[in-house]
């Protein structure tokens, strides 16, 4: 869970891509006794009189945020070579951004949480706490976590729609693990809406140069102003690169722990087909002569696309008179819609060009 022409940066990138990284759980035993110490320091620290040049905006958002960003241990089961169960230990952070009823809530990152068994929640000030997952989104990697506590520091967001490149960036987290829980680095935003590609999902983050490694996943990126900008996710781990961490912007965060919050899930449209686009196509050793246009190679009789009367072998052309050439364009602009959205999709059948309307409904749930 843990690069020249402009012409090739884009490819370089995605060369990167490969060894993307999401940037914890960083595995290890959770050293409960080196954290409660830290926290100690720190709080003897920050009682200290600074002079103006000391205390510049990273040690008055550290000061602020800090106490915010937790460490979570997650406690799963494995199977080793001979299908034992074998437990195993990893370490993210999180952020609390709120207390309601005796209960307080912590952003965090999916595959931080991922197949737990067990959540420890180690708070800035030493003490621990079992957490419960009140649901998760694979989609953006993103998961919500609580904790019986509704008298924690809470972390204010700021506006991610704001954020210019150039401005100060700080990331707070525990890289490593708890050993080095609460570590502060600083640095720049260098870039918005950086799109990439992980695991089959496209996702819009933020890039920074601030140090983020294993353990960091989860953890707060802060401006100078003290507010969180974004969550922690990613960053690209390959030989001479450096500086290219990422983060998922604090609007998109805050849109789907709302979402999570209410449902327990982010309801999502869906067309309610498969599709393969030529590159698609061949990664599952199949050949696909089409110039334009995704071809549907699976589709649910009773949804979207099924009740509007779209067929296995149909070739869609358009959604909402806006070309889709690949699976990436279809999705992408499913995306954009609304469940209960009606959209206008244009399709090949046999040589024969239709149009017919399709209501997106609710993506059905995984209940695995």
């Amino acid at each position: 869970m843990n690069n020249k022409k402009k012409k090739n940066l884009v490819a370089a990138l995605m060369v990167a891509m490969s060894v993307v990284s999401f940037s914890g759980c960083s595995a290890g035993q959770a050293d409960h006794s080196s954290s409660s110490s830290a926290a100690a320091v720190q709080q003897a620290a920050s009682n200290q009189t600074l002079s103006d040049a000391r205390n510049t905006p990273v040690v008055r958002a550290a000061k602020v945020v800090g106490p915010t960003v937790v460490g979570i241990t997650n406690k799963a089961v494995a199977r080793d070579w001979f299908n034992n169960p074998v437990e195993t230990e990893g370490v993210g952070s999180g952020v609390i951004f709120k207390n309601d009823g005796g209960k307080s809530y912590i952003v965090t990152n999916n595959h931080v949480i991922s197949n737990a068994k067990e959540l420890i929640v180690s708070l800035a000030d030493g003490r621990t706490l079992k957490g419960k997952l009140i649901g998760a989104d694979e989609m953006t990697d993103l998961a919500v976590v609580r904790v019986d506590d509704g008298n924690l520091p809470v972390a204010k967001f700021g506006d991610s729609d704001k954020i210019v490149v150039g401005e100060p960036a700080i990331a707070i987290g525990n890289p490593m693990g708890l050993e080095f829980q609460g570590s502060v680095t600083s640095g720049v935003i260098s870039a918005l809406n950086r799109t990439l590609d992980i695991s089959d999902k496209r996702v819009k983050l933020l890039q920074t140069d601030a140090a983020i490694n294993p353990g960091n996943s989860g953890g707060a990126l802060v401006n100078a102003d003290g507010e969180v900008i974004g969550i922690n996710s990613a960053k690209v781990a390959a030989n001479g690169v450096e500086g290219m961490g990422f983060s998922i912007p604090i609007n998109t965060v805050q849109n789907v722990i709302n979402e999570i919050m209410e449902k327990g899930y982010v309801a999502r449209p869906y067309l309610g087909v498969s599709v393969f686009d030529p590159q698609t196509a061949a990664r599952y050793g199949y050949q696909l002569n089409i110039d334009k246009g995704v071809y549907v190679f699976q589709l649910t009789l009773n949804g979207p696309s099924g009740k509007a009367g779209l067929q296995r072998g149909d070739i869609i052309l358009k959604l909402d008179g806006q070309e889709t050439n690949s699976v990436q364009d279809l999705r992408s602009k499913i995306a954009d819609h609304k469940v209960g959205d009606t959209v206008k999709v244009t399709f090949d059948r046999n040589g024969k060009q239709k149009n017919v309307d399709v209501v997106l409904e609710e993506m059905p749930q995984d209940k695995n």
